[in-house]
């Protein structure tokens, strides 16, 4: 009995000495096997400093039509908002008056030139009598002194007929450029004076201007980078620039800076950068608010990380998962950039060859083992 006792104690003992043993490694410490996750190798490359900067569209070029001789508009020749070439005739002035001027102007040049005529004549008997000394050389002088006046009245006869004949040719009001006409300012009966009645305003509207502006702070950190070697000034020729209308569709055609004022507003602290964008379907009008995209510079050997490989920290820190050497995981805190396109320009806290979590860093802890592999543009699209 007492044997059967200790053999039961025994027992007991031998099973509890079992449950106690340690278990395997990986049951005892619950490791959770390796996460798949995809990577980019940072890589130096030039990138463009792009920046987004508000604007409206302008012509190229804007006249006014004015009368350049007064009288009465007998006749608008223009259709109202239609394009016209430069020389097309626009509206018509009475003419009646400026024939008369044309016709005194004819017969003040003809008697000018009988005049001219009769002290020629003059001239030369003088001429003829002073070879054979029946006249005086005070005779001569004088009939060479009347034929120089008469031609001069005869130029001045002609010029005045010219004038007359330009004045004439005024009457009919035309196109000082090619464009775009507008309303007519004026209509038929209307009295007109030279050089001060508007009778309307054509803008040629292919090419057209988008005036932008950038802050000049903005515009001196950007020198200062530039004057530092950071960046690289870009080319106005090179420069790339395109334009968004305000539903955010972007205008088919790209754009080239033309300059960048030397001079900031003393109101608003901007500085105004003019673009020009060809314009053959009329989409661009006068006025319109633009938004234009501009390369104002090339960031060399720069580091770029997709925008989804991002994370954020509680104070809104941007974070990333960096791959080490023995595929664990290190989370960094960066320093960012202006974006381009879909990514971020990196300013500070990666170096170049480190690899960095794209897809899979919502899965990883500090110092979790990961199977990396090469991310593609292709994940993107399904991600």
């Amino acid at each position: 009995m007492i044997r059967s006792s200790l053999d039961r104690a025994w027992r007991g003992i031998a099973l509890v000495a079992m449950l106690c043993l340690p278990l395997p490694v990986a049951a005892q410490q619950g490791q959770m096997p390796p996460t798949s996750v995809s990577v980019i190798t940072m890589t130096p490359e030039a990138l463009p400093v792009v920046n987004e900067l508000p604007g409206r569209v302008s012509a190229t070029r804007i006249a006014e039509v004015r009368p350049r001789v007064s009288g009465i508009v007998v006749d608008r020749v223009f259709e109202q908002g239609s394009i016209v070439k430069e020389g097309d005739v626009l509206y018509k002035i009475d003419p009646a008056q400026f024939e008369v001027r044309v016709r005194a102007a004819e017969a003040q040049r003809a008697r000018a030139e009988a005049t001219e005529m009769n002290a020629e004549i003059e001239y030369r008997r003088q001429q003829q009598l002073r070879e054979r000394n029946v006249s005086a050389r005070a005779d001569l002088d004088t009939a060479e002194t009347v034929l120089a006046q008469a031609r001069a009245d005869v130029a001045a006869a002609e010029a005045a007929l010219q004038e007359a004949k330009l004045n004439l040719d005024y009457t009919q009001v035309r196109a000082p450029i090619a464009g775009t006409i507008g309303r007519a300012l004026v209509t038929e009966g209307a009295l007109v004076t030279s050089q001060s009645d508007i009778m309307a305003l054509i803008q040629q509207l292919d090419p057209l201007y988008a005036d932008f502006t950038q802050s000049s702070s903005d515009l001196r950190r950007l020198r200062q980078a530039m004057a530092a070697g950071q960046l690289v000034a870009t080319a106005p020729n090179e420069a790339q620039v395109t334009l968004f209308f305000d539903d955010g569709t972007q205008y088919e055609h790209p754009g080239k800076l033309l300059f960048s004022e030397a001079t900031v507003d003393s109101t608003t602290g901007q500085v105004l950068l003019r673009g020009e964008f060809p314009n053959p379907n009329g989409e661009l009008l006068p006025g319109l608010y633009v938004r234009v995209r501009i390369e104002q510079a090339i960031r060399d050997n720069a580091l770029a990380i997709p925008q989804m490989a991002v994370l954020r920290d509680a104070q809104g820190n941007a974070q990333v998962y960096v791959v080490r050497d023995d595929d664990t995981v290190e989370l960094r805190t960066l320093q960012l950039g202006p974006t381009i396109g879909n990514r971020w320009i990196v300013d500070g806290g990666l170096q170049a060859g480190e690899r960095v979590v794209v897809v899979g860093s919502q899965k990883l802890f500090p110092d979790a083992k990961v199977v990396p592999q090469q991310w593609s543009q292709a994940e993107n699209g399904a991600n």
